[in-house]
């Protein structure tokens, strides 16, 4: 296989069916707990950024001469939008001593509302996904993982009686 497809595929788990953005994005949470186990939150946004360089490359090169400028085998994009969506748990873990894997229920809401938005596509996820090249491909999972990781906040506040 070539560098571009095992980035793109997450070693070939873009090629798991069915629903392939589903897989990437749970393949992303052991993967996130394992950076943030070894660097912490600093590391896992390290990741974030490599990630969605790599990524955007792979995606270039994978769609390069392509009429689909988004094939669901290309799953590179949901781990970064996963990670995203995860931050706030690491950030919290981090700067709190406390164990990421006591956040259960927030990985459990990273998840279902990254899977959520990234589906949906509301609002600038959806015109970043309309861009029709690489760069959309990475930018609406960015979106997506915003918007959930701002979801996250907004229910560990309500959790813990902040709102």
């Amino acid at each position: 296989m070539k560098l571009a497809t095992l980035i793109g595929t997450l070693l070939g788990v873009g090629y798991i069916r069915p629903a392939p953005g589903t897989w990437g994005s749970l393949v992303a949470l052991p993967w996130a707990w394992l950076v943030h186990i070894i660097g912490g939150f600093p590391l896992l946004v390290i990741g974030i950024i490599v990630a969605f360089l790599k990524g955007w490359w792979a995606t270039s090169k994978m769609t390069e001469g392509s009429d689909d400028h988004d094939p669901s085998h290309i799953v590179v994009d949901e781990l970064v939008g996963q990670w995203i969506a995860l931050a706030p748990l690491s950030y919290a873990a981090w700067t709190m001593d406390i164990s990421i894997t006591a956040m259960w229920p927030g990985w459990i809401a990273a998840f279902a509302l990254f899977r959520l938005f990234d589906i949906w596509k509301p609002l600038i996820i959806g015109w970043a996904d309309r861009r029709g090249d690489a760069l959309g491909v990475m930018l609406d999972d960015v979106f997506a993982g915003i918007f959930a990781a701002i979801g996250v906040l907004a229910l560990a506040a309500l959790y813990h009686g902040v709102l």
